[in-house]
């Protein structure tokens, strides 16, 4: 029953950061020691790539991430891949949004690209709220008028997104993938893209199979990515959804969930 795990992928909001949403202490003591046992710690999270190293430090050079959402996969600083939108489709849906705000929609829009994110809207509220996600973050007059590769639109609702904002997107959802990624962010990326997807590429690459991979999340972002591993958990305060479709459950995030999961895994020597 038990695998010999190479491969550990991590969403981070609500999964692996602290209550304060910050990394555990912890995990800087793990990951030397899962370094020395083979194992791949990839993070994997709808934050940009700048946010996640900047959230790992100098443990980021040597690093995988899973960034934007399975969008833009960068291993040891070089990218392994990546999924921009077509510039029509960044001008439909952020024309479509600021009609939606036009109607009473309160939202802010994050035009995500691989250099930077940018936004329109100034106001500390959503400054605030779009500075935790986006260490790389410009304000500009126009976001279809930056000169950078897309890889996502996010949008933060201040209000419950899943009721709210995510249910106003229909039209762009036929075409293209719409997810709700926490309680007030929805992102629009190309079909196909998602982090189970990043995840399978990484396992292809590595020789590495689902049996061999545990995966960790809390929202529905993190669907995919726990279909793509045999070892998959929900954490304890995870979207129903979420807890239905993992395999086992982990400790809360406040708890250090992901870090007692896995130091199960290095006691259990079958699995190693």
């Amino acid at each position: 029953m038990t695998s010999d795990i190479r491969l550990i992928a991590v969403d981070m909001d609500g999964t692996l950061l602290d209550g304060d949403g910050n990394v555990p202490e912890p995990l800087w003591e793990l990951l030397p020691r899962l370094a020395d046992r083979g194992v791949m710690f990839v993070p994997a999270s709808g934050r940009q790539l700048a946010t996640l190293r900047a959230s790992f430090g100098e443990a980021a050079d040597a690093m995988t991430f899973i960034a934007e959402n399975g969008a833009y996969v960068v291993r040891a600083g070089v990218e392994v891949a990546s999924d921009a939108l077509d510039p029509d489709v960044v001008d439909r849906a952020v024309r479509h949004l600021r009609s939606l705000a036009d109607e009473g929609y309160d939202l802010g829009v994050v035009v995500c690209g691989k250099r930077s994110a940018y936004i329109e809207r100034t106001d500390d509220a959503f400054r605030s709220e779009a500075s935790i996600y986006y260490a790389a973050l410009e304000v500009v007059d126009d976001v279809l008028a930056i000169d950078d590769d897309v890889l996502k639109i996010a949008i933060y609702d201040f209000a419950v997104a899943e009721d709210s904002v995510g249910r106003a997107l229909d039209e762009i959802a036929r075409s293209h993938r719409v997810v709700v990624s926490g309680r007030h962010w929805v992102d629009i990326l190309n079909p196909g893209v998602d982090k189970g997807v990043a995840l399978r590429g990484l396992q292809a690459a590595l020789g590495v199979t689902p049996a061999q991979t545990a995966a960790f999340g809390d929202y529905l972002n993190d669907l995919e990515m726990l279909d793509a591993a045999d070892w998959s958990y929900a954490m304890a305060e995870a979207h129903p959804e979420v807890i239905a479709r993992a395999r086992h459950r982990a400790p809360s995030h406040t708890e250090h969930g992901v870090l007692t999961t896995i130091e199960g895994f290095l006691a259990d020597k079958e699995r190693f």
